[in-house]
């Protein structure tokens, strides 16, 4: 199967496993980004923990669900951010102030919009999580 966006796709499926209560899914195909996007939720107490298989297709990572997530997706297009433009992203994407986290690539790697508000860089939106 051709996916165009890996990251979509698994965070698709993280937030079908959740919405229909399972405890565990597993995902595939793995990016080191997409592992950089799972230990910030972890960090954020969206998901638990989770293990990377080796097998003869690729890696397959088993990840845990909490039950935490309302919604999760890519942002796409992958919009460049200034540090200016957080608050707008923000409004557009998650429910609340401080309430959810986007997650942005910058020059200094994959962070939250807040972490990235205290380093005062911008960057490209990747995904949110709330």
């Amino acid at each position: 199967m051709a996916l165009n966006d890996p990251i979509a796709d698994a965070l698709s499926k993280i937030l079908n496993a959740e919405k229909i209560g399972k405890k565990e899914v597993e995902l595939y195909p793995v990016s080191n980004v997409l592992l950089q996007i799972l230990d910030i939720f972890r960090k954020n107490r969206y998901v638990g923990e989770y293990k990377v298989e080796e097998t003869t297709r690729g890696r397959i990572i088993t990840l845990n669900l909490l039950g935490n997530i309302n919604d999760c997706n890519s942002i796409k297009p992958r919009f460049p951010v200034t540090l200016k433009e957080f608050d707008k992203f923000e409004q557009r994407y998650l429910p609340a102030v401080d309430f959810g986290i986007i997650i942005i690539t910058t020059s200094q790697g994959l962070m939250t919009l807040k972490e990235a508000r205290e380093k005062k860089i911008g960057g490209r939106l990747l995904a949110y999580c709330y």
